[in-house]
């Protein structure tokens, strides 16, 4: 049974998003180099668990692992031809899950970047994203996602060709950029100029935002960027849970989920309706930041020393506005809780 999530959007003052997808399926045996997507047929148990988990912890909506399932990614591990294939298990078992949920819970069919820099600066047109994407978006829509879920953008370039693909699929859709150098995309956005980009597209989507990043702080940082823009969209925060160390040749995130709980209430509190966690995110984090959302009444946004305070600081003094009226210095750290 497909759910809406412009039904939930009008209805709730907030959903709660999945966690991380290779973290998850790391701790379940997935190896450094592997395509996760190719779990979704050789690993169907895994995968089912992985989006249990989210369901489980009380996510609204989870992504399904389906990523890097587009023709250009694939391409390096010679299966481009199985982009709609893979696309469609993945979705199809997120889809068993949604309906197994009891509640409505929204499929969203995560789509990642091609992998290549756009035109004019590298060599990928805009048609061939538009084609890949496509093919990519015709494999979910099979396998019954409710909604896409372009992510980790850089480039406005393919944030677009994302968008003219998922019309072309006549499917509703979200999509996040990755802000991770001192407030702007790899590609230079900043907040303010997704804002702008997002109405300017003839397809916008149901909700925009940040995901991944550099670390809670800074996507908070972010979200306070979209909501001064005056944007009536929803607003989507995927922040990573913590700071990534390297331990015992793994990757581990710090955060507890007592500070993703924090991190929930100031999302929304900044102008998230969509909250959720990106890479180290797991389901005793979303445990934790249900509990929060659903306790914690609403009040108001969030000062960047308040961010700091409760979250940690910055990792850069810039926003990527040229704004810095209010940014606290980056010597003042504040107490790190978590």
């Amino acid at each position: 049974m497909s759910t809406s999530l412009e039904t939930l959007l009008a209805e709730r003052d907030w959903l709660l998003a999945d966690g991380a997808t290779g973290t998850n399926l790391f701790n379940m045996g997935l190896e450094s180099g592997d395509p996760p997507e190719f779990w979704n047929e050789t690993h169907t148990d895994n995968i089912r668990k992985l989006y249990s988990g989210a369901v489980d912890a009380g996510s609204d909506l989870f992504l399904t692992n389906t990523f890097g399932s587009n023709a250009s990614r694939l391409a390096l591990h010679k299966a481009e031809k199985r982009a709609f294939e893979l696309s469609r298990i993945g979705a199809e078992i997120a889809r068993e899950v949604s309906d197994a949920a009891g509640r409505p819970v929204v499929v969203a069919g995560s789509v990642g970047p091609t992998g290549d820099i756009m035109e004019p600066v590298g060599t990928r047109s805009h048609a061939s994203a538009v084609e890949i994407f496509h093919e990519q978006a015709e494999g979910l829509k099979a396998g019954g996602a409710d909604v896409l879920w372009v992510e980790t953008i850089s480039a406005p370039e393919e944030f677009r060709a994302a968008a003219e693909a998922f019309g072309l699929a006549n499917m509703p859709w979200c999509g996040t950029m990755s802000f991770d150098t001192a407030g702007r995309t790899m590609m230079g956005v900043t907040s303010s100029g997704m804002a702008e980009l997002v109405d300017s597209l003839p397809n916008p989507p149901l909700a925009f935002g940040a995901n991944c990043g550099t670390g809670a702080s800074d996507l908070l940082r972010t979200v306070l960027g979209f909501s001064a823009s005056g944007t009536n969209r929803a607003i989507i925060a995927k922040g990573n849970a913590g700071i990534p160390k390297y331990i015992d040749g793994h990757i581990h995130y710090d955060g507890t989920p007592e500070l993703m709980a924090r991190y929930a209430i100031l999302a929304r509190n900044a102008g998230a309706t969509i909250i959720g966690g990106c890479c180290g995110t797991m389901p005793d984090h979303l445990r934790a930041m249900r509990e929060a959302l659903e306790s914690t009444p609403k009040s108001a946004a969030p000062s960047l020393d308040e961010i700091v305070q409760e979250i940690g600081p910055f990792s850069s003094e810039s926003d990527g506005t040229g704004d810095q009226s209010e940014a606290p210095k980056r010597e003042r750290r504040g107490r790190r809780r978590g």
